[in-house]
């Protein structure tokens, strides 16, 4: 079986996800604080142009475009209501091992699904390009 490293769990804890907000926009009288953000399970993945973009570390759902009044848990929720992690009954501490081990193969689930899906985006983008060739050779433009 293969070994857990401290990256597979390291944003389990609270702490961790907070550190990640570091440069968040918002941070006082406002319902997405660093604070509410990373309890909701978010860590602060900024981009340029983009820089309250968070995204759950465990059902990897990326969120941007917050407004102060913005309650992260339930924006969570509403966006992606299967996530395992935001409907824990109990905190990350409280975990039997056999439940935390159950909750990660969950969480290997959404890393896999993600994976998938851009490989298949990459795919999709690659076959249109490489039509679009064929159809420009066929009809002798090159």
């Amino acid at each position: 079986m293969e070994q857990l490293n401290e990256e597979d769990f390291k944003m389990y804890f609270y702490e961790n996800r907070l550190k990640t907000f570091a440069g968040w926009p918002f941070d006082e009288d406002c319902s997405c604080t660093p604070e509410n953000m990373a309890k909701a399970g978010f860590i602060h993945t900024p981009s340029e142009n983009s820089p309250d973009i968070a995204m759950c570390f465990f059902c990897l759902k990326e969120l941007e475009g917050w407004e102060p009044e913005d309650e992260p848990e339930k924006e969570h929720k509403s966006h992606s209501s299967s996530c395992h992690f935001i409907s824990l009954k109990k905190k990350v501490e409280e975990l039997s091992v056999e439940e935390f081990f159950k909750l990660q193969k969950e969480r290997h689930k959404y890393m896999i699904n993600k994976s998938c899906n851009e490989s298949l985006t990459k795919f999709e983008e690659a076959t249109k390009l490489r039509r679009a060739d064929i159809i420009k050779t066929a009809m002798g433009e090159e």
